[in-house]
């Protein structure tokens, strides 16, 4: 560790976006992961020994041994934070311990994320909603949740288009990739050469999660969107990147022109100088076969923020419908990207205490 990054810790080290929060952390400017902490299948071993992911192991951590999820044992090594991957279930009981012993938890797990005393954040759709952080009862560290991995996509590219189009309805149909369902996933029989029109609860995570997002907050408690969200999801044999084809009912005229220019001008993190914020978010993509998983999954700029930004395509307006499609990557945007984003924005706003040259600018 140096002088200069704050101290956190990875939750769940071992496992797919585990390992995604070890690659965007090895390096990062502000955060040093000092613990890795895995469950009972990889404590004990290696990084290296249980990496997964295409990309190679990051040479600060490849050879830390992970070790035992416990919050007592993460809270003892003094971290000033902690990034959950842990899975939903076995997250809610050691964040809330964790948060209780002062350690900020920003966590990819479903448990906490309606809670009303935590914000669930897209942070450039309603980094607003940061202000709930400071309200949590009965704890000492903050607890920031970061949505379901297909909400996130669709809220940061419905953001920009709901002020003026003041939508009476939005479906959305899913196509989303294996990596969705974390490791080792689907199994290859059930969807190979197939279509999987089913996912457990996605969909109404999807309608719940993104309604809260691109609601209002108001005297400390979040007035989700009032419009009805329709949500379609099915699981397709991708890797990585979730597709989605939306289609948005509006209350006033609008055009594919102007849904285009009000995306492109859409960038509210410009000047913060958050080190995993693409410039711009969204990504608008002319032709009329984009955006595709394999071509625009690792999307974002500047580097550190590849993956981070959601593309467009294929936008068209019949009136009163804007119909297009949003890809984004399920593993960074709608995962591990994201909580290390909401915790960046957190720094920044003085939620969290700074290291030597964190967030400075």
């Amino acid at each position: 560790m140096t002088g200069d990054r704050l101290p956190v810790a990875i939750l769940g080290a071992g496992g797919y976006i585990g390992q995604h929060f070890a690659r965007l952390l090895d390096d990062h400017p502000w955060f040093d992961p000092v613990v890795l902490a895995a469950g009972d299948r990889t404590a004990g071993r290696t990084l290296g020994d249980v990496w997964q992911l295409s990309e190679a192991p990051p040479p600060g951590l490849e050879r830390r041994t992970l070790v035992r999820a416990g919050a007592a044992a993460v809270a003892r090594a003094r971290v000033a934070l902690a990034f959950s991957a842990l899975p939903s279930g076995t997250a809610g009981p050691i964040e809330t311990e964790l948060t209780r012993r002062g350690v900020s938890v920003f966590t990819n797990a479903a448990d906490h994320r309606l809670e009303p005393s935590v914000p669930l954040l897209v942070p450039e759709v309603n980094g607003d909603h940061l202000a709930l952080a400071r309200r949590r009862p009965g704890g000492r560290g903050l607890l920031v949740a970061n949505p379901n991995c297909s909400a996130a996509g669709l809220a940061l590219a419905l953001a920009p288009l709901v002020p003026s189009l003041a939508p009476r309805s939005i479906h959305v149909a899913t196509y989303q990739s294996l990596s969705g369902a974390g490791y080792p996933g689907v199994p290859s029989l059930a969807v190979a050469d197939n279509v999987v029109p089913f996912i457990r609860e996605e969909e109404e995570k999807i309608e719940r999660e993104t309604t809260r997002m691109l609601g209002q907050l108001r005297a400390g408690r979040v007035r989700p969107l009032a419009t009805r969200l329709l949500a379609h999801c099915a699981r397709v044999a991708t890797r990585e990147g979730h597709l989605e084809a939306v289609t948005v009912e509006a209350g006033r005229a609008g055009s594919a022109r102007d849904a285009v220019r009000r995306w492109t001008a859409f960038d509210p993190l410009r000047g913060l100088g958050l080190p995993t914020a693409p410039s711009p978010p969204i990504v608008v993509r002319p032709e009329a076969d984009r955006p595709q998983p394999i071509r625009d999954r690792w999307a974002g700029e500047p580097a550190r923020a590849r993956g981070m930004a959601a593309v467009v395509g294929r936008v068209r307006w019949d009136a009163p419908f804007l119909r297009f499609y949003v890809l984004s990557n399920n593993a960074v945007r709608g995962a591990a990207g994201g909580s290390v984003l909401n915790a960046e924005l957190a720094l920044a706003r003085g939620l969290l205490p700074r290291a030597r040259g964190a967030a400075a600018r």
